[in-house]
């Protein structure tokens, strides 16, 4: 080979994983520190904005290394990867996950007192080993103008970091384990359509994609309105269209004030993003949105004042029950031809498999053993946890089924989670106070849901298997971003933490998120809740309405409502609540063109829509580098929910 030609595609070297860990670092502070001290929060979207805008400036480095010296330019697998590995560590950083886990580590020693009881309440559940307890060393972690190096800082915080991180890999890896043993399955036998990985392969694999003047179009377009904002942020006097509208605020006389948080969100990325949603699956998501909106409205009409009485968190919770039973059942061939191979029944074809089916298999089972001893250690008992991590991996692999099928850009879920659901289910004075303790521990992995790390890990395998990267490759790149990030991540909230105080200037929420947690468990303690027979029945109800949807998808063609969509609207808040109204003009776009134009006229307009979400992500990006800079709080650069 000359020396000047470039390497194949599918070449991954050393320095791709020395490069990609180093990102995995550099993404870990940035995403925490924007999410803590402007509230500037990368991860509540997907694809995350971090990851494409890392991907977009190693593109164009990309282009210098090549001109000068292709042997050492990246390959397309290289890029890839390492914004793979990015996105594993933004699945850890940031205000939906490590933020509510900080928030709640340290918080029942900070604030316990004679008043609030915690000392006989709980506090004699947590274990030494599981957080920080010394109260006198929690000052500068929570007022600031400190530093984390002091030798007292790191000796109270090295162990819950470290124990934590390891925790951390493993239910992350434990969940990874799980999109081995579905991938062939989604990607293969169903063909499930991953719409999120549209972008990334899009950017690195079609070399004519940033020649495409309707890509430049769409860019232009979102690129004028985000930098009007950010200059806007910077010098108030120039005008800029606002964020949002909110519709509710019209909305004063009963029934109609009962419609509850309506916002009309003007965010062109997710207008690119949902334009790769299939037609009636974007339809269902709106469409549910609006009908859990009438049956406030229809309740308040007929003299209901407590909104709660319709039970929307049960229905939608039993509903991402049903849609990870309804995801198992129809795997349940490729899982007994998985099992029998394993257990030497059958010879199942694993040749394009990262690893063996037995190696997969062993790797899974240790994995969640491990996590079962972390869990068991800390207090819980066997039977809670084996519920709770059965309540853990139903949501996950609900999540992901609807990512990989649906695509949503948004996906966030508050009030379902395992701990909620098994208190409704069991009551309090069964679960008892040292489950309850360790449950509350863990609610930073099912709190939201924005950025859970399931479907970004599927994605990813999508993204190896399309662009032919290596599989152990893949796998070994997602391990290691996934120990060195939630390593690099405690790190960042420490610094962040001691340097700017919880409660000073950290305009986050990492503060608030410790009441959050622990308010349900002192009231639970307090006021001991029987088994919820009504929540379990509306359980069920949405458990059954999953499955009804998808008998008459199934038996009536014309049928539109899809059972990911309701999974989506369905709850109280959460879903596509910030986003209905993109995801309305994306679906009405795209139904317009494919009735009147055709497949022909959609797919050239595809660079058009993903230049959208280009021109949105690249400048707010930048807008974030320069708030940095300027130390100056810029919402144009993706500060709350606004985007």
């Amino acid at each position: 080979m000359n020396s000047r030609t470039a390497n194949p595609p599918d070449v991954i070297r050393k320095k791709a994983l020395i490069v990609g860990l180093i990102l995995v670092v550099v993404n870990a502070y940035w995403v925490g520190i924007a999410s803590e001290l402007w509230y500037a929060v990368y991860t509540l979207v997907s694809p995350f904005s971090n990851a494409v805008f890392t991907l977009f400036v190693l593109l164009a480095l990309n282009v210098l290394l090549h001109k000068f010296s292709p042997r050492i330019a990246f390959t397309a697998a290289e890029l890839l990867l390492i914004y793979i590995m990015v996105t594993m560590v933004s699945t850890i950083s940031g205000h939906a996950m490590m933020a509510i886990l900080m928030g709640t580590l340290a918080h029942p020693f900070w604030f316990a007192s004679p008043e609030n009881e915690w000392a006989q309440l709980f506090l004699h559940h947590i274990p030494s080993w599981l957080t920080v307890h010394e109260f006198e060393w929690l000052a500068g972690y929570y007022e600031g103008e400190s530093s984390i190096y002091w030798v007292e800082h790191l000796r109270i915080w090295i162990r819950p970091a470290l124990l934590w991180s390891g925790f951390i890999f493993l239910l992350y890896g434990s969940l990874l384990c799980l999109g081995l043993f579905l991938r062939k399955q989604w990607m293969e036998r169903e063909k499930l359509s991953f719409p999120l990985t549209q972008l990334p392969l899009q950017m690195t694999t079609n070399r004519s994609f940033f020649r495409s003047r309707a890509l430049w179009i769409g860019f232009g377009i979102a690129a004028l309105l985000r930098v009007i904002a950010g200059l806007h942020d910077i010098f108030p006097v120039i005008p800029a269209l606002p964020p949002n509208y909110r519709l509710d605020r019209h909305f004063t006389e009963r029934p109609w004030n009962a419609i509850g948080y309506a916002s009309m969100s003007f965010n062109l990325a997710i207008v690119g993003l949902t334009y790769f949603m299939p037609l009636d699956l974007a339809f269902s998501t709106w469409f549910f949105f609006w009908l859990t909106r009438a049956e406030r409205v229809i309740a308040s009409a007929v003299g209901v004042t407590n909104i709660n009485i319709l039970h929307f968190n049960d229905r939608a919770s039993g509903a991402w029950v049903g849609i990870a039973v309804l995801t198992l059942w129809m795997s349940r061939r490729h899982f007994a031809r998985f099992f029998r191979h394993v257990i030497g029944r059958e010879q199942g074809d694993d040749s394009r498999e990262p690893f063996s089916y037995r190696t997969t298999a062993v790797l899974t089972v240790v994995s969640m053993g491990l996590v079962f001893a972390f869990c068991y250690a800390a207090g819980m008992s066997l039977w809670a946890i084996s519920v709770f991590y059965a309540l853990f991996i139903a949501f996950a692999i609900a999540i992901g089924r609807v990512r990989a099928e649906l695509g949503p850009p948004y996906h966030e879920v508050i009030g379902i989670n395992p701990r909620q659901m098994m208190v409704s289910m069991f009551g309090t004075r069964q679960l008892g106070g040292a489950n309850l303790t360790v449950m509350t521990f863990l609610y930073a992995f099912n709190r939201c849901n924005r950025s859970h790390p399931m479907p970004n890990q599927i994605e990813s395998l999508r993204i190896g298997e399309r662009s032919g990267m290596p599989g152990k490759t893949l796998i070994l790149g997602m391990a290691l971003a996934i120990a060195v990030g939630a390593l690099a991540t405690f790190w960042t909230y420490l610094q962040v933490a001691y340097q700017y105080g919880v409660l000073a200037q950290c305009q986050g929420v990492v503060g608030r998120f410790g009441w959050e947690s622990f308010n349900p468990l002192q009231s639970w303690l307090q006021h001991p809740k029987e088994p919820d027979v009504s929540a379990m029945a509306f359980m069920s109800g949405g458990f059954a309405f999953v499955f009804f949807l998808n008998f008459l998808r199934t038996r009536l063609l014309w049928w539109t409502l899809h059972p990911s969509g309701y999974v989506l609207s369905g709850a109280s808040w959460g879903g596509l609540i910030y986003f209905w109204f993109p995801v309305m003009v994306s679906w009405l776009i795209k139904f317009l063109i494919l009735r009147f134009s055709g497949w022909q006229t959609y797919r050239k307009a595809i660079p058009f829509f993903l230049g959208l979400v280009l021109g949105d992500y690249i400048p707010r990006s930048i807008l974030s580098l320069i708030s940095f800079a300027l130390h100056l709080y810029m919402p144009s650069s993706g500060a709350g929910h606004t985007l």
